[in-house]
């Protein structure tokens, strides 16, 4: 009998197990290789774990950047960022995030996540989700948060869920830019070309997820600049009290890194947070984003 072909043979099963955290989002994938192939049936039970519990944690994950790239786009095309300057030497799909500076010059882009925000959210389809995989971390510090934006919404009283379901808001990369620039001069400075990239996006505040049908509230201190039609004073305090109510304690999780963690979240369910790593110590990650759809 002749083999079939290396094609069509079906990979093992990895038989792992997806354990949720003691917290409102999150759930750790135990048991699951990347670096080897997964088959439809597994690919299929960890996609709706991702839907389920919005990040999911592979610990101690020993893989090149190219398995990194691989396991990302089977679950969708790959971003390229803006920030051209911060990509992996011959893996353009991967945006270095680390604070370590190399003959004076910074490798990655180091105040990433400073403030709370949903990645790509000022392009008019925004990520999907973000695999963020750990090279250097440093011996304190270095956390990051996630909050639950359905819990944000499910949570609004009725009143202000019936106010904001119609509004619309602008994104743009923009926004903080410059603020951050002044505090972080080894930012780089933005070409014409660079910014003609990122023309700000109108979006809905609260999108539908396209996969789940669960409303999210969607907008950010980071990108988020104005609610459309309304007067900027009335736009102001409306998003100041989103932001607040959006991230409060008991829709976050809070990640602490360990050495070779992958971890993978929803940008349509979550918002996320850099909590700062101390100015001395290394911090290096790959990360790669998954291109997204057009808000509804």
């Amino acid at each position: 009998m002749t083999a079939a072909p290396a094609s069509e043979v079906i990979p093992p099963s990895q038989h792992f197990e997806v354990r949720p955290f003691n917290a409102p989002v999150g759930a750790e994938v135990v048991g699951l290789d990347i670096s080897k192939p997964i088959n439809t049936e597994d690919f299929t039970r960890l996609h709706k774990a991702h839907l389920d519990h919005h990040v999911l944690v592979f610990r101690n994950q020993q893989i090149t950047p190219q398995e990194h790239i691989d396991f990302s786009r089977r679950f969708g095309p790959l971003e390229i960022h803006v920030l051209h300057q911060f990509q992996l030497k011959n893996h353009p799909e991967i945006l270095i995030v680390s604070n370590i500076k190399e003959n004076g010059e910074p490798i990655g882009l180091g105040d990433a996540g400073v403030y709370w925000h949903s990645d790509i959210s000022y392009k008019p389809k925004p990520s999907l989700g973000s695999l963020l995989h750990a090279q250097e971390l440093p011996s304190e510090g270095g956390d990051t948060l996630f909050a639950d934006q359905h819990l944000a919404w499910e949570s609004l009283s009725s009143e202000l869920q019936q106010r904001i379901l119609p509004l619309k808001a602008e994104h743009s990369y923009l926004a903080k830019y410059e603020e951050l620039r002044a505090k972080n001069p080894w930012r780089p400075k933005l070409s014409q070309a660079q910014i003609d990239q990122v023309a700000p996006a109108v979006q809905p505040v609260v999108r539908t997820h396209p996969e789940t049908g669960r409303k999210a509230l969607f907008v950010s201190e980071h990108f988020t600049t104005r609610i459309v039609g309304l007067p900027q004073a009335e736009s102001d305090a409306l998003l100041a009290e989103l932001f607040a109510h959006s991230v409060k304690p008991e829709f976050v999780y809070r990640h602490k890194w360990e050495p070779h963690d992958l971890v993978f979240w929803d940008n349509r369910s979550l918002m996320h947070l850099a909590a700062g790593t101390p100015d001395h110590l290394r911090r290096r990650l790959n990360r790669t984003t998954i291109v997204g759809d057009t808000p509804f």
